[in-house]
C-alpha cells in the first residue's frame, strides 16, 4: 500500500514539473534584466518620490545592451556630485568597450554638441553617497551637459561589448550597481530643479532563461525519483 502511494505521489511530482516546463518554455526567454534607481542622492532630497527611471541589460551574442529611461520630466546632466559624468557602472572587464551611444527625449534623437563617449576599466570615480565605479557615459564636451545646460535628454542607449549580463551586474563595495546623474524635472514637485545622483542598489528579478533552467531541474529530480521508485516497487 506504501508503494502505491509512493508511486502515485512521484507521478504528481513528475505531473507538476512537467507542466512548469511547458508553461515556462512557452514563453519567450529573453536574456534581459531590469532595473530601477529607487536610492536618491539628489542635494536637499526627493521628498517622497522613490522612482526615478529604468537600466535594461539586454544579452546580445558577447555584447550587452544597455537602455537607460528616465521618468518622464527627469533629465540627465553632468554635476560634480555625480563625478563629472551622466552615467556610471562597473566594468573593468579585458578587451571591452562601449560602442553606438545614442541619445533621446521622448523616443526622439537628440544630437549633441561634441557627441558622447563612453570609459571601460577606468580609474575609480565617485558619484556622492554611492561609492566608486569604474565606467561610465559622458558628454564628450562637458559644457554640452553641465548642469541645466542644453541639451534636454532623458535616455541612453549604448553597446557595451565582451562582457554578459552578469558581468555588468556586479555591485561596488558601497553594494551600488548603476547610477545616473539627473536633473528633477519641474513635474516631480517633491524634488523640481534639484540636481545630483540616483542609483541601483536592487538585483534584477530571474529572467525566464533562469526559470526554464530551473524547471528543466525539478524534471530531472522528477524522473530520477520515479525510476527509485520503480525499482523498490
Amino acid at each position: 500500500m506504501f508503494k502505491k502511494y509512493a508511486a502515485n505521489g512521484a507521478w504528481m511530482v513528475l505531473a507538476v514539473a512537467i507542466l512548469g516546463v511547458a508553461l515556462i518554455a512557452t514563453a519567450t526567454p529573453a536574456q534581459a534584466d531590469e532595473f530601477t534607481f529607487t536610492s536618491c542622492h539628489l542635494t536637499g532630497g526627493c521628498g517622497s518620490a522613490t522612482s526615478f527611471g529604468t537600466v535594461t541589460l539586454t544579452q546580445s551574442g558577447t555584447s550587452v545592451l544597455v537602455d537607460v529611461v528616465l521618468n518622464s520630466g527627469n533629465r540627465f546632466v553632468e554635476t560634480g556630485a555625480g563625478g563629472g559624468e551622466l552615467f556610471l557602472f562597473n566594468d573593468s572587464l579585458s578587451g571591452s568597450t562601449i560602442t553606438n551611444i545614442s541619445a533621446t527625449l521622448n523616443g526622439a534623437t537628440v544630437t549633441i554638441t561634441g557627441g558622447l563617449s563612453g570609459f571601460t576599466s577606468t580609474a575609480p570615480n565617485q558619484a556622492d553617497g554611492t561609492g566608486t565605479f569604474t565606467a561610465s557615459v559622458q558628454c564628450t564636451t562637458a559644457s554640452s551637459c553641465n548642469g541645466g545646460s542644453t541639451p534636454n535628454i532623458n535616455d541612453l542607449h549604448f553597446t557595451v561589448t565582451n562582457a554578459t549580463l552578469a558581468q555588468l551586474e556586479t555591485a561596488n563595495a558601497a553594494g551600488n550597481l548603476f547610477v545616473a546623474d539627473i536633473l528633477c524635472g519641474p513635474s516631480v514637485s517633491v524634488c523640481a530643479g534639484l540636481t545630483g545622483p540616483v542609483d541601483v542598489s536592487t538585483p534584477a528579478i530571474p529572467e525566464p532563461a533562469t526559470m526554464l533552467l530551473l524547471g528543466s531541474g525539478l524534471l530531472g529530480l522528477a524522473l530520477v525519483n520515479r525510476k527509485r521508485l520503480v525499482k523498490t516497487a
